[in-house]
């Protein structure tokens, strides 16, 4: 499972780490952030941070499987789940489970932030012990919202393709200004941000403005 274009773990890991730390009365060892591959199809994920990184094997098979990805978000699942991996019902199947499993996980609990066009990023906390108490499983999940708008401007930077600039101006571009006026806001000229907004598109690969929004949300750019 490739990495996110330009993925940078080093930046990601300090963070991740701290967050483990703040978690360790809940027993939580590993954290794992799956997020759409900009340029693959609907249901595919890429790992966008894991933390230990010697799970990535496992974050990567978890991340090739069809369990919560598009599927999930099609359906009436919710937003949130809390799982004890060994006693689910597809516990025999799936790698990913067998992995974790082996690595002596017993629970994960996950907690999606949807992205535009059925896209999501997903946060798993994995735990070596089974959780009795859903109060701890939402400590969990609030520690996640809480950490998640800081997160996500961090994992932007270390994957992002993009310049600063050619984000601001996708940025503004996604609250709607015409060229002229991002061009009034960041004080140069249309033909400036003109530029910026082309190559964008093709490190994004895309042909308009409104796809390579679109992939910059994807990434967390936006």
């Amino acid at each position: 499972m490739r990495l996110p274009v330009n993925f940078d773990s080093v930046a990601l890991d300090g963070m991740l780490g701290d967050w483990i730390s703040a978690l360790r009365d809940f027993s939580v060892e590993a954290v794992v952030v799956l997020g759409p591959d900009p340029f693959g199809q609907r249901q595919d994920r890429l790992v966008a941070a894991v933390h230990p990184p010697r799970f990535l094997d496992a974050a990567s098979a978890l991340a090739e499987s069809l369990d919560f990805g598009a599927p999930w978000r099609e359906s009436d699942a919710p937003l949130v789940a809390w799982q004890h991996i060994a006693n689910s019902d597809r516990a025999s199947g799936g790698r990913w489970r067998l992995l974790w499993l082996a690595h002596g996980f017993q629970s994960v609990v996950r907690v999606e932030f949807p992205l535009p066009a059925g896209r999501a990023f997903e946060c798993f906390m994995f735990s070596p012990r089974q959780f009795h108490d859903r109060a701890e499983a939402a400590a969990l999940v609030w520690s996640a919202l809480n950490i998640w708008p800081f997160f996500k401007r961090t994992m932007a930077t270390a994957s992002s393709p993009l310049s600063p600039r050619e984000g601001e101006c996708l940025i503004l571009a996604f609250e709607g200004l015409t060229a002229r006026q991002t061009a009034e806001r960041l004080l140069c000229t249309e033909r400036t941000v003109n530029y910026h907004m082309a190559n964008a598109m093709a490190k994004l690969k895309v042909d308009n403005k409104m796809s390579a929004i679109q992939r910059a949300c994807w990434l967390g750019v936006i």
